[in-house]
């Protein structure tokens, strides 16, 4: 059955992160609409590649790569709104509150009026590349803990330090928590996880141990960067990954953007948070639909409209969602 967006609602547009990207992504969008095809020009030529390429032919594993992954999903969220706005459809992308997961955040804070999307790009490319130098340092990895709660979790990680760094790095629900960092350490939190009454530990196919202190050297990669970022008050009611709470501060957002490569993305507070203050609708620009999977585990009665591709964009502006 298909629900109308309600323009009278509390809508909240909420961005993915790395790991929603795959080959294909925008390319009818890049081959359709000229604004998308500059978009991704402009980032492919700040990063010295056919990004246009990357995302319609990959291969797989070259755009699993963090330095070009990060790119390619803030440029095809923004592609999409942009998209979107240009079609006559600004009315429905205007929102409530916004919020990004992980490297979402970048698109989020864009759309927030927070911050222009070349001095975010630049951020972003800086940011894929600091962080895969980060795993190229270190062996680390992650792992889902599916069935126990956050106190749980960090008792197991808690208790398998001493194999290790290992630390909470997303919370996506309240029984689905990430942990990251060396090798060892993670799969020892995993078994005391699962003698916890853990239902499941799946490892995470990842190139590195995201959001852990393995990522430091990433961090100060970007502080520099950061403190010469201008940031505005955003005019969208942004939430902030540290913190899962709304944030408009521009000192305050900046000091969450640091700290954010190493801290624990608090994914389940900050969409529990937007559902207490009224979110009755999500609209998810960019690849893939794990936002709108994750927003489903938090309240189900929640209409998620995941949009990218053209005709998915089309179907929106025709006023539906399924």
């Amino acid at each position: 059955m298909n629900q109308r967006f309600n323009s009278e609602s509390s809508r909240a547009v909420l961005f993915p992160g790395q790991g929603s990207q795959f080959v294909g992504m925008a390319q009818d969008l890049v081959e359709s609409e000229t604004l998308a095809r500059d978009l991704f020009q402009t980032a492919g030529d700040l990063m010295g590649c056919d990004l246009v390429s990357l995302c319609s032919k990959g291969p797989q594993d070259a755009l699993n790569a963090t330095d070009i992954s990060q790119p390619a999903i803030f440029v095809s969220s923004m592609a999409a709104l942009a998209v979107i706005e240009n079609s006559g459809g600004a009315a429905l992308v205007e929102s409530r509150a916004t919020a990004g997961l992980s490297l979402g955040e970048y698109s989020a804070l864009v759309y927030s009026g927070a911050l222009t999307f070349e001095d975010a790009l630049k951020v972003v490319v800086a940011r894929g590349r600091a962080m895969q130098e980060a795993c190229d340092k270190t062996e680390g990895t992650m792992a889902s803990i599916l069935g126990i709660d956050l106190n749980a979790v960090r008792e197991a990680v808690e208790e398998a330090s001493g194999e290790g760094i290992v630390a909470v790095a997303n919370v996506n629900a309240t029984t689905q928590i990430v942990i990251s960092g060396e090798k060892a350490a993670v799969e020892r939190a995993g078994v005391l996880a699962q003698e916890k009454g853990a239902r499941r530990v799946i490892p995470r196919e990842v190139a590195g141990a995201y959001h852990s202190p393995l990522m430091s050297s990433a961090t100060q990669t970007l502080k520099p960067i950061l403190a010469e970022l201008k940031i505005n008050t955003p005019v969208v009611p942004f939430y902030a990954n540290v913190s899962g709470v709304r944030v408009s501060d521009p000192e305050e957002i900046r000091a969450g953007l640091i700290r954010q490569v190493e801290s624990p993305v608090l994914w389940e507070p900050t969409l529990q948070g937007l559902v207490s203050e009224g979110m009755s609708e999500v609209l998810e620009p960019g690849p893939g639909k794990v936002v709108a999977g994750l927003v489903r585990q938090v309240d189900r009665g929640i209409p998620t409209r995941s949009v990218l591709g053209k005709e998915s964009i089309e179907q929106l502006l025709e006023g539906t969602v399924s």
